[in-house]
């Protein structure tokens, strides 16, 4: 299950398929070196989306 703390680049390493779930949410920044380190919900807050409609997505897509 992917969760709210961890940071992209974990989730891109354990889940690849994750990246195309994170492009369609406008998150075009997952390869940058300061997306590695920063958590999913640090990533929603600076690009304003809703941390729940990711969650749900990322997690609908590794079931």
């Amino acid at each position: 299950m992917i969760t709210k703390d961890m940071t992209i680049g974990s989730v891109v390493r354990e889940y690849p398929n994750s990246v195309e779930v994170l492009f369609s949410f406008g998150m075009g920044c997952v390869g940058c070196p300061s997306a590695q380190a920063e958590t999913l919900e640090e990533a929603c807050m600076v690009h304003g989306l809703k941390i729940d409609q990711l969650m749900a997505a990322l997690n609908n897509m590794t079931a």
